[in-house]
């Protein structure tokens, strides 16, 4: 599996990334020596919009994406990132990741998330996440629709581009 380092212009990316199960590290606070020790240390691949960055990650024989710094469509910024690293975009619920810190989130049954998620929401869903780092729960809410959207746009993009 690839394993990657999002630069500071790319939180939005990250998120998506680590929800759709790929190890993303990201903080808004990593500079670009950061970003690139990360990479070597942790074998990661470099994502970033920054041309510098990306030449000095070649030049130090890392894999590096070189997203175009006017790409802000989430739905693009996946296809090329799956284009690239030859990525399948799609949700597996059981490699998914929490969007806020990269842990890999596990499924849960309703009892284990009872304390952390309303009674309406234990009530309305079956399927439940849960990130024992942040102590966070995760259920496929009304957002989902938007997360569908976004992961089938993607797979549509590459399929007729020929390269899923």
């Amino acid at each position: 599996m690839v394993r990657v380092v999002v630069d500071t212009m790319m939180g939005n990316l990250a998120r998506w990334l680590r929800v759709l199960g790929v190890d993303t590290e990201y903080s808004r606070r990593f500079t670009d020596s950061e970003i690139l020790s990360v990479a070597l240390r942790e074998g990661r691949v470099v994502i970033t919009k920054d041309l510098g960055l990306h030449r000095r990650a070649l030049k130090l024989g890392l894999r590096s994406v070189y997203m175009p710094p006017d790409t802000t469509d989430v739905v693009e910024m996946l296809v090329i990132v799956a284009r690239d690293l030859g990525l399948v975009i799609e949700f597996d619920k059981g490699s998914t990741r929490c969007p806020i810190c990269n842990t890999k989130l596990s499924v849960v049954s309703k009892a284990q998330v009872s304390t952390v998620v309303p009674p309406e929401v234990l009530n309305r869903y079956d399927t439940f996440w849960y990130c024992p780092r942040c102590h966070k729960a995760y259920w496929q809410g009304n957002h989902w629709k938007t997360i569908s959207d976004v992961i089938e746009k993607a797979r549509s993009r590459l399929s007729r581009a020929g390269t899923y």
